[in-house]
């Protein structure tokens, strides 16, 4: 498979804060961030509420009146700041706690006990004591990285080598576990001496969030047209391993997200039909359950054998429907009708070539399996807000 050439836009638009990821000159994934504010990510000393045993969680506090949903298992391994005498977590119970997800319709915002620190090559994650290492790194890199993070083994926490780390070098790997580990003895530490709803650690300014978490290995170039945003990357590049080239751009008669066509590309992010340059299209519905997507043959014709253009139809879709999830960031259980195929062979071409373009995705994506209604079902992990919530509309 050959390099794809990437690129990383960093803009504005409308005073929303937004970011695009293009490969070979087209765009694979967007961020619509809201800069200040958010509360994915920060550590709060939380206090207790309630809880409630049938569903197996704790309404937790972290600001007076913010109310937030404390899954029982993922407090097992609780750090407290304030402990009522009980073998159990109970009301009143003040403990270090962690946004994992953010709030959702009438969905209260999700934590966990169980928080993470997050680097460039590496996750510490306190309570879960193993060593994890990326399912997109090869063998013998894992053999290498899993070497190098062995001597930090402690029963208090783990780590998760993320797919950054593939090209790091040994000394700027071994820094940053360090350097991880000091930030969590500091955090654990000094969180005895502070007060409840205290925010112990603040998330990432949002550039940084996204240079941490959207994978960017063949990234050759940066650019921006805030001033802000400019300073900030300029800062993150200079720590990295694999720094690439940062530009600031200034044209007033053509701004950036003109230049690069971010409005219409927004724009057609969010309608429900997407056209393909046979003449096919996707039709893309969420729904609350999961998302359902229709492959059409619209005014693409068969010319020849049928069954040969459904194939390059449903193939030309696979690559689509795996760029639209990441533009999206849809989430959750898909589920794709593809046009028939009569024959086996390809039906299993089909699937290898979907399988492929889905792990592109920095995002945990699976494909599951095609049932014998022909209907290919796909689960992707939800990490943030689909774009649609980003947006603030309906999904």
């Amino acid at each position: 498979m050959k390099r794809l050439q990437s690129k990383l836009i960093f803009t504005r638009i409308n005073e929303r804060a937004v970011t695009a990821l293009f490969e070979d000159e087209q765009c694979v994934q967007l961020e619509c961030g809201v800069e200040k504010d958010t509360i994915l990510g920060n550590i709060y000393i939380g206090k207790v509420k309630n809880v409630v045993k049938n569903i197996q969680a704790a309404f937790v506090e972290i600001a007076p009146g913010m109310m937030c949903y404390l899954p029982l298992e993922e407090a097992r391994n609780a750090v407290y700041t304030s402990k009522i005498p009980s073998n159990r977590l109970v009301a009143q119970d003040e403990l270090l706690v962690q946004v994992k997800k953010e709030g959702i319709k009438t969905k209260a915002p999700g934590l966990t006990a169980d928080f993470c620190l997050t680097g460039q090559y590496l996750i510490l994650s306190h309570g879960n004591t193993r060593i994890g290492l990326s399912s997109k790194l090869d063998s013998e890199c894992k053999k290498r990285l899993r070497e190098w993070i062995t001597p930090f083994e402690n029963t208090a926490y783990g780590w998760i080598v993320r797919t950054n780390a593939a090209n790091v070098s040994e000394k700027l790997f071994l820094a940053e576990a360090a350097e991880l580990s000091r930030k969590y003895e500091t955090i654990v530490k000094n969180a005895a001496f502070r007060t409840c709803f205290s925010i112990v650690m603040k998330n990432d300014p949002y550039c940084t969030q996204i240079l941490k978490n959207m994978y960017h290995k063949n990234t050759e170039e940066i650019i921006t047209d805030q001033s802000d945003f400019y300073e900030e990357i300029v800062q993150y590049e200079k720590l990295s391993k694999h720094p690439c080239r940062v530009s600031f751009y200034q044209d007033d008669l053509l701004p950036l997200a003109k230049l690069y066509n971010l409005e219409r590309i927004l724009e057609n992010a969010q309608k429900e039909r997407v056209w393909m340059k046979s003449g096919a299209y996707l039709v893309i519905q969420p729904t609350e359950a999961m998302t359902v997507i229709d492959v059409n043959t619209g005014k693409c014709t068969a010319k020849k054998d049928q069954q040969e253009t459904f194939l390059k139809i449903n193939k030309e879709a696979a690559a689509e429907i795996a760029r639209q999830l990441r533009i999206r960031n849809i989430s959750g259980i898909i589920v794709v009708d593809f046009i028939n195929l009569e024959q086996e062979n390809d039906r299993r071409e089909l699937m290898q070539y979907l399988e492929d373009f889905l792990n592109r995705d920095p995002v945990k994506t699976t494909l599951v399996d095609m049932t014998r209604l022909g209907l290919v079902e796909i689960t992707r992990k939800k990490v943030k807000k689909s774009l649609s919530e980003q947006l603030g509309q309906k999904s």
